[in-house]
């Protein structure tokens, strides 16, 4: 096992990870109250795994001109203990994003436009979807590990995941049939030149509805801002189920107000299509 992957990361672990100083990382523990440090016996510091991502997007939201207090905020804002779905962390983050209820049908035609487009043009993005169920999964597994070929991360998750899934191009988690994430259908693309991002919850009382009719909240968006703050969500929920070794997804490129407009503008309208196309079917 790799030495980061394990719990209990020293300040000097932390600090030549990062490239941040342990005289800093202090400084910014008595300030800000971040990095998030746990003491063991004799008053040692020791930090989660997930500290060295945390710093790091700290530093690359720095480069991005914000200041040292809005870029704590904002790592600290992007994973929340509440938060067991992609779409209940998306949905806290950014409340101004329309909710339109859709079937299944419609959720398959959008998640198939964002891994197309992603495909054409995204340039090494960060990949994670949320299938449900292994049956689903394994009905788009090709055009996954097509996907996977060009991606700097490929992670999919779902229940019934068996050890053949394990072993393909692909990082294939397991979903607890108990787990909240079994309710839910996602598919993230975070890339430089490329984002978008749909989450789904399926409503509840459905049981003997037809899979095409089923029906599922949904959220999803073009925003970078966005899209990074699902893909934050993603790697830290499937990663909690088992994912090795896969890097954190990078901060976004910030928007001006007028991008996230029209991102917004675009993502309001085609649900409203969307929600046309499921009305007359």
């Amino acid at each position: 096992m790799d030495q980061l992957s394990r719990p209990g990361l020293t300040i000097s672990q932390v600090a030549a990870a990062t490239g941040v100083s342990a005289t800093t990382l202090r400084a910014w523990e008595s300030r800000h109250g971040f990095p998030v440090v746990a003491r063991e016996r004799g008053r040692h510091r020791r930090y989660a795994a997930g500290a060295v991502d945390d710093v790091r997007r700290v530093l690359a939201l720095r480069a991005d001109g914000l200041t040292l207090d809005a870029a704590i905020g904002r790592v600290r804002a992007a994973v929340h203990p509440t938060d067991r779905t992609v779409f209940a962390a998306v949905r806290r983050l950014h409340p101004e994003l329309p909710v339109q209820t859709l079937t299944k049908r419609t959720l398959l035609a959008l998640s198939h436009a964002i891994e197309n487009e992603c495909c054409a043009r995204a340039s090494s993005p960060h990949l994670y979807a949320g299938f449900q169920r292994h049956r689903f999964l394994d009905s788009s597994a090709s055009r996954w590990r097509e996907l996977a070929r060009t991606a700097e991360v490929a992670v999919v998750a779902a229940t019934g995941v068996g050890d053949a899934d394990r072993r393909t191009s692909l990082q294939v988690v397991e979903i607890p049939e108990d787990s909240p994430l079994a309710r839910e259908w996602s598919v993230v693309c975070h890339a430089p030149d490329h984002s978008a991002a749909l989450a789904a919850w399926e409503l509840p009382g459905q049981e003997g509805v037809a899979d095409g009719r089923r029906r599922f909240e949904a959220v999803w968006s073009l925003d970078p801002a966005v899209v990074a703050d699902a893909a934050v969500a993603a790697h830290r929920l499937l990663g909690g189920l088992g994912v090795a070794d896969v890097p954190a997804p990078p901060p976004a490129r910030l928007p001006d107000a007028r991008e996230s407009a029209a991102w917004g503008l675009a993502a309001s309208v085609l649900l409203r299509a969307l929600a046309e196309v499921d009305t007359a079917h």
